[in-house]
């Protein structure tokens, strides 16, 4: 079933119908015609409010769960309130501040990420995303630290202010001077490069024999680089903050649904592939219930929007996930501000 146009639907028709989603959503109940009759200024009886919400039932619009005699919107009724009569209400001057203060701090991209997407996920009451931008730090310091005979722990620190920690098995002939003179190089000679083009510059020193190193500390060198340059693919690229506060006590009734979604968040690599499709959006991008086959079971919906580097590249994606039930006239121009505010951090 597609969504009829909303210009297909009597004036009176959309303001009954806008008057029900938005009691759904404030709720999160079904919703019945004398609420509407009391609630609105429409100045009509609850018969006239019952037959209409019959209409929009037969439509496809609203749902009458067996268990209560209110209704409630439909994904498709979801859909139609959110592209043409949801009126959005931009982010207060406190929250704009809140999502900026995990923006202003020092340190790795990540850290500022993981930050503004929980302040994200508090904010709305949702789990909070964002994919962090595939890109390969650029080495600042690099050192060994002897273990044991047969264990090295090397230290990669970047130019973000990253560090990294991997265990590596040391060549032969690797003695303690042999330790300070890889490090000492790689910081010296390889500082500011990517680990592929550092590690493209050594080979080719090795190769060429123009490295001002034993062989021992030469082997040792592309050791290291290589450690970081073989697991480049499976760095973490989504961060995910707040599944706790999907608990609230509205979701008592419905547990099982909450347990499907907090089951669903933990295939990272499916919601990675979700959010992905929201890359080439122009805007915000929200995703309702039934819509998307990875949120079907739940009934959940998810609102994304790409974020850019300085050149203008959208480099990641960040967002929530949440009941269909989202105030999404709060929570979309929410999530567009935090994409706006990461998009003036990302170099």
């Amino acid at each position: 079933m597609t969504t009829p146009p909303i210009t297909e639907l009597t004036e009176r028709t959309r303001d009954i119908f806008r008057s029900v989603v938005e009691a759904y959503l404030e709720s999160g109940q079904p919703v019945g015609s004398r609420t509407i009759s009391r609630a609105s200024v429409l100045g009509l009886s609850p018969a006239t409010i019952r037959n209409v919400m019959q209409d929009l039932e037969e439509i496809g619009l609203l749902a009458a769960p067996h268990t209560s005699a209110g209704r409630l919107p439909t994904d498709l009724g979801l859909r139609l309130f959110v592209d043409g009569l949801m009126q959005v209400a931009e982010p207060s001057d406190e929250e704009r501040q809140a999502i900026e203060s995990q923006l202003s701090g020092s340190g790795p991209i990540e850290q500022a990420l993981a930050s503004a997407t929980a302040m994200l996920s508090g904010l709305s009451s949702c789990a909070g995303i964002v994919q962090v931008p595939k890109r390969e730090p650029r080495l600042k310091q690099f050192g060994f630290v002897r273990l044991s005979d047969t264990q090295l722990l090397a230290i990669l620190v970047g130019e973000d202010g990253s560090v990294e920690n991997r265990i590596v098995d040391p060549p032969p002939g690797v003695t303690d001077a042999t330790l300070a003179e890889a490090s000492n190089y790689l910081t010296r000679h390889l500082a500011g490069l990517t680990l592929s083009s550092a590690l493209a510059q050594i080979d080719g020193e090795i190769r060429d024999r123009r490295q001002a190193l034993d062989r021992a500390s030469a082997d040792l060198v592309r050791q290291g680089l290589a450690t970081w340059s073989l697991d480049g693919g499976d760095r973490p690229v989504l961060i995910v903050r707040g599944q706790a506060r999907l608990l609230d006590e509205s979701s008592a009734a419905d547990l099982d649904r909450v347990r499907q979604l907090l089951d669903e968040i933990e295939s990272e690599e499916e919601i990675a592939r979700l959010i992905d499709s929201a890359r080439e959006a122009e805007a915000t991008k929200i995703f309702i219930g039934s819509e998307n086959k990875l949120f079907s079971l739940s009934g959940s919906s998810v609102i994304a929007a790409p974020y850019k580097d300085s050149a203008g590249t959208i480099v990641g994606v960040v967002g929530v996930i949440g009941p269909t039930r989202l105030n999404y006239a709060r929570i979309v121009p929410m999530v567009d501000f935090t994409a706006r505010a990461l998009s003036r951090l990302v170099d």
